[in-house]
């Protein structure tokens, strides 16, 4: 005779040991409407299965190659979980992941993120996974998966990590960067950041606790909002209009400003000859990167190889087709001009000079 399953009172549940399958059913349930609104060609975005499967061809793809991608926020998370503030770390978590797609002249396709802490807050979860799915529309990929884990004592309360995965695909032949075709002469086009983005925070962390702010505290560089959320403010994400300005076939190269700044972002793009000139006159160095550095003493080398300072995403290309990618980027929304220039390299010297960074743009 069939009966089904009694929990009897008197043994250990999988509760008692610290883990709520309740509480991760329930953030399920009010996450699917998220990721039904990032479906897209190729893919649906409904929850629940043990995989994912994503139709190329669908999508308009003839013959693609695929490029996947990993990341997480890093410590910027620290901010949003002493804050309380959990909004736009989601979009972080994409835009980590999809602007190292787009950098390869791929389009993002599909995303899957693992969410990992030691006891589930529905509501906390639900505010990352609307920023995910934020993330994605903005990105145009959809979100496929993912995996929430519930881990007491792996993390202390409160703390959580995220990591995201994304995949694109670029017909053949179409890759970033053709390094082969960049040469002295070309220009280097700086695309603005929103912000520090997502690198380069257990230094801001640092500056933070040197001040002595709290992070309910005004910021002193942006008065209206508080220290945290002005900190927290989400990466941004250039896949649209980097990708128009690809499909117009005016780049030779896009390099994403993670950590290591300009000095290591840009040269992973370069051929061996030559080196990237970049004026940081050229732009004025937004408020926060400018209270940074005097608030930590942080020299403008040390700036150059751990922020962005100010420059999100950076473009090779010729001088010939400079105005037409400007005109590009800035009709997709982008504040984007010239930085500097490619010479050609002398011996092993660096391959990304920055020059006068904090200087005061034209």
């Amino acid at each position: 005779m069939n009966s089904r399953p009694t929990n009897d009172s008197t043994g250990l549940t999988y509760r008692d040991a610290g883990v709520d399958i309740d509480a991760g059913e329930a953030l399920v349930d009010a996450i699917k409407p998220l990721a039904k609104s990032t479906a897209r060609k190729g893919a649906g975005a409904a929850l629940g299965g043990f995989g994912a499967l994503f139709d190329p061809r669908e999508a308009g793809f003839k013959d693609p190659i695929l490029v996947a991608t990993t990341d997480g926020v890093g410590t910027k998370l620290k901010i949003a979980i002493e804050a309380g503030n959990h909004n736009g770390v989601g979009i972080d978590l994409v835009a980590m992941c999809v602007n190292d797609l787009v950098v390869q002249g791929a389009e993002p396709l599909f995303f899957l993120d693992y969410f990992a802490t030691g006891k589930l807050d529905v509501a906390a979860g639900k505010s990352i996974v609307a920023g995910i799915a934020e993330g994605c529309r903005q990105a145009g990929c959809a979100l496929v998966g993912g995996e929430t884990a519930e881990m007491p004592g792996m993390y202390a309360d409160g703390d959580y990590d995220l990591a995201g995965f994304a995949v694109g695909a670029a017909e053949r032949g179409t890759l970033l960067p053709c390094d082969d075709k960049i040469e002295p002469g070309d220009v280097v086009v700086g695309i603005a950041s929103s912000g520090v983005h997502s690198n380069g925070f257990s230094l801001v962390r640092k500056v933070v606790e040197k001040s002595g702010l709290a992070w309910s505290a005004p910021a002193p560089f942006a008065p209206d909002r508080t220290l945290a959320d002005a900190l927290l403010t989400p990466t941004r994400i250039y896949v649209k209009s980097c990708l128009a300005a690809v499909k117009a076939g005016t780049i030779k190269a896009f390099a994403h400003i993670t950590g290591g700044g300009l000095v290591e972002n840009v040269p992973r793009v370069l051929p061996d000859g030559v080196v990237a000139a970049i004026d940081g006159a050229q732009w004025s160095l937004p408020p926060v990167f400018q209270w940074l550095a005097q608030q930590g003493g942080i020299s403008p080398f040390e700036m150059a190889r751990t922020f962005n300072c100010g420059i999100g995403m950076v473009a090779v290309l010729a001088p010939e087709h400079v105005q037409s990618a400007l005109k590009i980027l800035a009709d997709n929304g982008e504040t984007a001009f010239v930085i500097g220039a490619i010479r050609s390299r002398a011996g092993d010297e660096p391959q990304s000079q920055v020059h006068g960074l904090g200087g005061s743009a034209p």
